[in-house]
C-alpha cells in the first residue's frame, strides 16, 4: 500500500465515512484506564493475540511507515473487548476459530503461519463472506472481519491513552499533529499553514 493509498484508506474511510468519526470519538473510560494501567492481553488468550495481530498486519501493513503492529492496535482491540465493545467478544471468540479453520482447509496451516498473501487470500475470503472450512454455526465470516477492520483503524487513529496508535504512529502516518487543546487552542496562523504547529510528540510541523 502506497502513501496516497494509505492516507486515503485511513482518513477517508476512518474520519469521513459512515459510522467511524463517531467511533473514532466515543468515550471509552474504561478502556482508557486499563490500558494506562497494563498492556498484558485482558481478553485475548496468547495465541488468539498473535491470530489478531496477524490480522491488523494485513489490514494496515508495516512498509517504510509504521503499521497496525507498531502502533499496537491489538493492546486496543483486546482493552476495548474487555470492557466497552464487550458484546463483539463472541464475535472474536468465534471468529479467530473460523479464520484457522480456512487457514487449516486451504494450506493445511493456522493463519499466524501462512505467508503474507496467504493470509491476504484468507482474508478476502472472510471478507466477501464465503471462506470455506468456516464453521457453520460459528460469527458469519463478514461481520467478523469488519469487527477487526474497524477496530484495527479506530485503534491505529485514537487518542494513544486507548492503548493503540503506539508512539503516534497512526497519527504520524495520516499528517495529523494532535489536538491542540493542551495548547489553549491553534491560533489563526496555525490554522491556515503561516505558523508552524507543535505536534503531540514535540516536533514542530
Amino acid at each position: 500500500m502506497d502513501d496516497i493509498s494509505r492516507r486515503d484508506l485511513l482518513v477517508g474511510s476512518a474520519l469521513y465515512g459512515s459510522g467511524f468519526w463517531l467511533l473514532l470519538n466515543l468515550p471509552r473510560p474504561l478502556a482508557a484506564r486499563a490500558a494506562q494501567e497494563s498492556a498484558k492481553p485482558l481478553v485475548l488468550g496468547a495465541s488468539e493475540w498473535k491470530t489478531v495481530e496477524a490480522i491488523t498486519a494485513r489490514i494496515i501493513p508495516t512498509d517504510h511507515e509504521p503499521g497496525a503492529v507498531e502502533a499496537s492496535c491489538t493492546n486496543f482491540i483486546d482493552k476495548a473487548l474487555a470492557h466497552e465493545d464487550a458484546a463483539l467478544k463472541p464475535v472474536y471468540k468465534g471468529g479467530l476459530v473460523g479464520i484457522d479453520a480456512v487457514s487449516r482447509q486451504r494450506f493445511e496451516k493456522p493463519f499466524v503461519e501462512l505467508t503474507a498473501e496467504q493470509q491476504d487470500e484468507v482474508l478476502a475470503a472472510v471478507e466477501s463472506g464465503t471462506a470455506a472450512g468456516w464453521p457453520a454455526k460459528s460469527t458469519p465470516p463478514a461481520k467478523f472481519f469488519e469487527a477487526v477492520r474497524a477496530h484495527t483503524i479506530i485503534g491505529f487513529l485514537a487518542d494513544p491513552k486507548y492503548g493503540g496508535n503506539r508512539d503516534y504512529a497512526g497519527w504520524k502516518v495520516v499528517g495529523y499533529p494532535g489536538g491542540g487543546h493542551h495548547l489553549g487552542g491553534f491560533s489563526p496562523g496555525q490554522m491556515m499553514g503561516k505558523e508552524k504547529i507543535k505536534t503531540a510528540w514535540g516536533e514542530e510541523v
